[in-house]
């Protein structure tokens, strides 16, 4: 059985107002994917892509980088099914000791309102100058 790890820092550069890009590789052990993630260096993220309405960000804006990091990457790589993908997300902000009813509700976030940003991740995955 595999228990969820995070194996290496979040280390990390500013490209935009938006975007970052990974300065190390990423590393993370998720039962709920079933093995080890590895999140190339170089790779370009938004981290959690919460609206700007001011409850919603007010919320969870700024929150859950490694989960958001490691989601982002599995919405644009296809690497597992989209509901994989959300479970690694709840499962990582879960390492991270955030309180309970936020991370359920970002969790719930993607699951309800996640569909399109997963059927257009292999095309942003590469407009953020990321490569398969």
């Amino acid at each position: 059985m595999i228990t969820p790890v995070f194996l290496s820092p979040l280390r990390v550069e500013q490209v935009t107002e938006d975007t970052w890009r990974l300065l190390v590789e990423f590393r993370y052990d998720s039962a709920a994917f079933g093995g080890r993630l590895i999140v190339p260096e170089g790779y370009v993220t938004d981290f959690a892509s919460v609206p700007r309405v001011p409850i919603a960000y007010l919320v969870a804006g700024g929150e859950a980088h490694k989960p958001a990091l490691l989601h982002d990457f599995l919405y644009g790589t296809h690497l597992c099914s989209r509901a994989t993908a959300d479970a690694v997300f709840l499962e990582a902000m879960a390492l991270q000791e955030d309180v309970a009813w936020r991370r359920r509700l970002m969790w719930a976030a993607v699951r309800l309102g996640g569909r399109r940003a997963w059927e257009s991740g292999p095309e942003r995955f590469g407009r953020l100058g990321n490569k398969a």
